[in-house]
């Protein structure tokens, strides 16, 4: 299937062109008509709370997504409560008083019970005394216990997939969180009563049982990774102020010591409607829609005040180069960071564009030459957007070398490469490549109802306007060799740039 297609397919405007298209036609066609076409598709409101919506028809299956994006992440989290977001993102399936509980009456007691004995454990063992530790743990275990009988486990989940509804899930970022599942057309209402309800009357249910889980997943992803330990010392050591230098999933201790409080005053602080942008794409009335978010989203107050955001301490220019090196049971590994600019600047569109030339596929220049010809490392990639994108952040490189080779001729190897984009102009051809690659990959992100639906909200929340999605194609169209040599020359200096070593401990 050409790219065109893909385009049309989206927007369900397959039947308006002929089946056959080639590569020639690809590049000859505009695309902005058909753009434009989607933009006449898209409606968006907000209600008097300052909850907005972005709706996409798309009437080609009667089938509907939905993304609810709430603009908090990690950074928001205050120091000593790392993982607050990520937390609270699984406690957001747990329920309300109605969903999720047998008798919540019942349950509610016993929920204040857990808190209560849970704190007196964290007192008794920063006092040293195993012996009261031991008797509150027991008495923990059998509240628990109780608690666990009145809990309908999973019966959101159950609720949605009876209806029909598939791939229910949520992700936290460094900036964002989000919640997304798709439905039959028919279950839109029912959607908007779910959704509306499990933030509108949340129980933190769980919660201690949440937080083991969480814990395991820090130790596979960090603590048992060595790989994920080299990161989380590399992007630590990049970053001295900016909280992108902090894990999403939070750090060992804080996790251990966060409490239900701890989460409800943090979504009292972000889980306002003015933080929330909600995009829905499929086959769906935008009036109908627009009639039911006012019965259903309408019930949320506005705070009337500022968006609950801590101030963000910027990170200041990054003066001399810096460097991690960890020894651990590990293959070799290389990384190589370089700050930039973040979304919104001008030169967005021109690191994309490098990120591309030295990493997109077997055809980049780092796969061609590492991996291919030289035969240094097994894997030599590169993106930009590290950890986020929402403020400056990282362009990072990351090669695994090959048996017997070391990492600093993969050091040596990466900055000839990058050096070249300092020093030659990239040809015509190399350019038209890459762009095209970009666009194929635009344009394969909106070629689903989800897809589109988490395309749009990033764009509105981060720059300002949806609009601004539709304009990536021609941004990456206007960009030249010289912008190309001109970027790569301010951003790549050694002053600018942190590197991450990953040895192996001796007899590994």
């Amino acid at each position: 299937m050409t790219l065109l297609m893909i385009l049309f397919c989206t927007f369900g405007l397959l039947s308006e062109i002929a089946v056959a298209q080639n590569k020639t036609l690809i590049n000859s066609t505009p695309i902005q008509p058909y753009l434009d076409q989607a933009i006449q598709k898209m409606t968006e409101f907000s209600l008097e709370n300052g909850m907005k919506f972005i709706i996409l028809e798309n009437h080609e299956a009667p089938v509907v997504s939905f993304v609810t994006y709430v603009d908090v992440g990690g950074v928001d989290e205050p120091d000593g409560k790392t993982g607050l977001a990520h937390f609270l993102e699984h406690l957001a399936f747990k329920g309300t008083t109605l969903i999720g509980t047998k008798n919540y009456q019942l349950e509610k007691p016993l929920l204040e019970r857990l808190d209560e004995l849970d704190k007196k454990i964290q007192v008794f063992e920063e006092k040293g005394k195993p012996d009261e530790v031991s008797e509150l743990k027991t008495k923990f275990d059998a509240t628990e216990v109780l608690a666990t009988r009145i809990v309908e486990q999973n019966e959101l989940g159950r609720i949605v997939e009876q209806a029909g509804g598939v791939d229910l899930n949520a992700t936290t970022s460094t900036e964002a969180t989000r919640y997304f599942y798709s439905f039959p057309a028919n279950k839109l209402e029912l959607w908007m009563s779910l959704e509306s309800e499990r933030f509108l009357d949340p129980v933190w249910r769980e919660f201690h049982k949440e937080k083991n889980v969480i814990l395991e997943e820090r130790r596979l992803r960090v603590d048992n990774s060595p790989i994920g330990q080299m990161l989380e010392k590399f992007i630590g050591t990049a970053y001295t102020l900016h909280p992108y230098r902090r894990p999403v999933i939070g750090y060992n201790q804080d996790i251990r010591n966060l409490t239900r409080k701890d989460i409800k005053d943090f979504f009292v602080t972000h889980y306002i409607p003015e933080k929330i942008t909600i995009a829905i794409v499929g086959d769906v009335s935008p009036n109908n829609v627009k009639e039911l978010a006012k019965v259903y989203f309408g019930r949320y107050q506005s705070t009337l005040q500022p968006k609950g955001e801590l101030e963000i301490n910027m990170e200041p220019k990054q003066e001399q180069r810096k460097k991690v090196i960890l020894k651990l049971k590990s293959q070799p590994w290389y990384l190589e960071g370089y700050h930039r600019p973040s979304i919104n600047h001008p030169d967005d569109p021109v690191y994309n564009i490098i990120g591309r030339l030295l990493s997109d596929g077997r055809t980049s220049r780092l796969y061609k030459s590492l991996v291919e010809e030289q035969k240094l490392a097994l894997t030599a990639k590169g993106f930009s957007g590290y950890p986020g994108n929402k403020y400056p952040n990282l362009m990072l490189f990351y090669v695994l070398t090959a048996p017997g080779q070391s990492v600093d001729k993969v050091a040596s190897a990466l900055s000839k490469e990058i050096n070249l984009l300092k020093t030659e102009l990239v040809s015509k051809i190399e350019l038209e490549r890459v762009k095209t690659q970009a666009r194929a990959e635009l344009l394969r992100a909106l070629d689903s109802n989800m897809g589109m639906a988490q395309k749009l909200l990033e764009y509105e929340v981060k720059t300002g306007s949806w609009r601004n999605l539709f304009k990536q194609i021609d941004a990456l169209e206007a960009v030249t060799a010289n912008d190309v040599l001109r970027v790569s020359q301010t951003t790549f200096t050694p002053d600018n740039c942190t590197v991450g070593k990953l040895l192996p401990q001796d007899g590994y």
